[in-house]
């Protein structure tokens, strides 16, 4: 029996569903929206064997969701564009309004308490030409170096309480970290607000401000 035209099309965009529903994939995601990387240090980046890297990597290109390029025996993957950095944004989004279990993930994130809203990227862009914010970059040092924020200090969550007292208590601080599945950013502002200061995380993270066309540094 032939199959019809719209089961064939519900069928492809099946494929895309089935590509995102491993946890694992949504890590690897989120490494290459930083920038683009080999399957090693993929691998190192979501915790994964780099054989077991490797398939799920082909399993995102066989959908379309990355691509790759050779540099001498290296593989290097890249998102394919930019509709899949809305794609998972979509999936955070639909998941918070629907999922009990995700505001109870992120209010633990918090300190249990419900997080205050975050700072839109226009609204962070005429703060730092004010010159009245504090942004704090807290990606991993190698993530920083490939691209971030103007003006941004990278610390890590683990750096946050020493370099409290160099941050001014009267500015408005704002964290921002890899994107929608990040948490960094959620418990640098937890940390921050419990020492009184007025702490918000970004909207999006570094890839959607880059993809913006919005100024970015790179220590390259």
């Amino acid at each position: 029996m032939s199959i019809s035209p719209k089961m064939a099309l519900l069928d492809e965009y099946a494929l895309v569903a089935r590509a995102l529903s491993a946890p694992a994939r949504l890590m690897l995601l989120e490494q290459m929206a930083q920038g683009e990387r080999g399957v090693e240090a993929l691998a190192e980046k979501a915790g994964l064997t780099v054989a077991n890297c490797s398939q799920h990597l082909q399993q995102l290109r066989r959908t379309g969701l990355v691509t790759s390029r050779r540099d001498g025996k290296a593989v290097i993957y890249r998102l394919t564009d930019t509709k899949t950095l809305e794609l998972m944004d979509l999936m955070r989004v639909v998941a918070e309004r629907n999922l009990a279990q995700v505001g109870r993930i992120l209010r633990g994130l918090s300190g249990g308490e419900d997080a205050p809203e975050p700072i839109s990227r226009d609204q962070l862009a005429t703060r730092l030409a004010e010159g009245s914010v504090t942004v704090l970059d807290i990606r991993p040092a190698d993530e920083f170096a490939i691209g971030h924020i103007p003006g941004a200090v990278n610390a890590t969550v683990t750096e946050i309480e020493g370099i409290i007292a160099t941050l001014d208590p009267s500015a408005e601080i704002v964290a921002y970290c890899r994107g929608p599945y990040c948490i960094y950013a959620h418990r640098a502002v937890a940390t921050l607000r419990k020492y009184g200061f007025n702490a918000r995380r970004l909207e999006g993270g570094f890839p959607e401000w880059r993809e913006d066309g919005r100024a970015i540094r790179s220590m390259s």
